[in-house]
């Protein structure tokens, strides 16, 4: 059984890695955009161009975030928007997204139109089991 518990704020340890995971994404050709507002990165997100699914219609949104100073200023919203265009253009009819288990999340998502995906993907929820599996129709 897994506890039932997670942490919002990112420590060393998780930054170096989602950096890591970022990196590979860029290498592996998949969609990375940055928000900066002057120097400093304030928000991220990355959309996966490997499909998947029974039809292979999905692509996955694995990281969408917005620093807490700028939450509520649309930065999520325009993020989530360019990346429905780029899963577009990879041919996706579907993004799949794995939300983390915070009330805010989960209410971005919904506002934004996810609803419960059709399908799980497996390797996707099993790295967290906690995060609630959601789709967007593009």
């Amino acid at each position: 059984m897994k506890k039932d518990s997670f942490v919002d704020d990112w420590d060393h340890e998780k930054k170096s890695a989602v950096v890591h995971s970022l990196r590979y994404c860029i290498q592996a050709g998949d969609s990375v955009i940055g928000v900066y507002r002057e120097r400093e990165l304030i928000a991220f997100a990355n959309v996966e161009n490997e499909k998947f699914g029974t039809y292979s219609d999905y692509v996955e949104l694995p990281y969408i975030h917005v620093s807490r100073e700028v939450r509520g200023s649309g930065i999520g919203k325009k993020l989530f928007e360019i990346c429905c265009e780029e899963a577009k253009l990879l041919g996706a009819k579907k993004l799949y997204v794995a939300a983390h288990p915070s009330v805010e999340t989960q209410h971005f998502y919904k506002k934004m139109g996810c609803t419960l995906a059709s399908e799980i993907n497996t390797v996707i929820f099993n790295k967290e089991t906690l995060d609630l599996q959601m789709e967007y129709p593009l």
